[in-house]
């Protein structure tokens, strides 16, 4: 059977959630396991598969959110628009469409490939640990967003470019792995519009694998 995040049983009369899992991989990208999402962070966070979103409307402004301060990882933090982690049989493009729209209310047109091989591992001041295969993406959206507190703190349009200067002058303080993401983005050219989508055949070798992963 597949688990997929939010899915839930009857126990007694009463729903029971079902734990949300991460996929575990190997260190060349290859998937070994599953995990529950609320045990995984820590000070030896195993490698596992994530994603990472960009959102953009047509004036080439991105949508950047402050994490929730109630996430396990860099709480109250800005970022990138969504980031999230697919669930076992279920392919990064639909995971990032039920992450946009169960943390902000969007539906995104076409999901392109921007950044297909990007890893990071970054650690927090009391020692907690991200440790990921995070694959980046984009889209563009014409629709208004509702944010969900439990997920997002705040939301705001920036230009692009002015987000890419603010983050690369030290000017704007975001997560570790946007901060890295933006590096690498901005070599894809200036307007968001105009970059070239990557194949998905240069993706890790997960995300050929995540549709045969089933977990009980």
């Amino acid at each position: 059977m597949i688990s997929r995040p939010h899915d839930s049983h009857r126990s007694g009369g009463a729903a029971v959630k079902t734990p949300e899992l991460v996929i575990l991989l190997s260190p060349s990208g290859d998937v070994v396991g599953t995990t529950p999402k609320a045990t995984v962070h820590g000070p030896q966070t195993p490698l596992h598969l994530a994603f990472s979103s960009y959102v953009f409307d047509n004036l080439d402004r991105l949508l950047v959110t402050r994490r929730a301060l109630e996430k396990r990882t860099w709480p109250g933090v800005l970022t990138n628009t969504c980031c999230g982690h697919p669930a076992p049989g279920e392919d990064f493009r639909e995971a990032i469409t039920r992450r946009l729209q169960e943390e902000l209310g969007l539906q995104a047109g076409p999901i392109e490939l921007a950044l297909p091989t990007f890893r990071y591992r970054c650690v927090m001041d009391d020692g907690t640990v991200e440790n990921e295969i995070c694959p980046v993406f984009f889209t563009r959206t014409s629709g208004a967003f509702q944010i969900n507190p439990e997920e997002v703190a705040e939301a705001f349009w920036l230009p692009w470019s002015t987000f890419v200067d603010d983050v690369m002058s030290g000017a704007l303080t975001i997560s570790p792995w946007a901060r890295l993401q933006v590096e690498q983005l901005r070599t894809l050219g200036p307007s968001p519009r105009n970059w070239p989508s990557a194949s998905d055949d240069e993706l890790p070798a997960a995300a050929r694998q995540i549709r045969t992963i089933t977990a009980e």
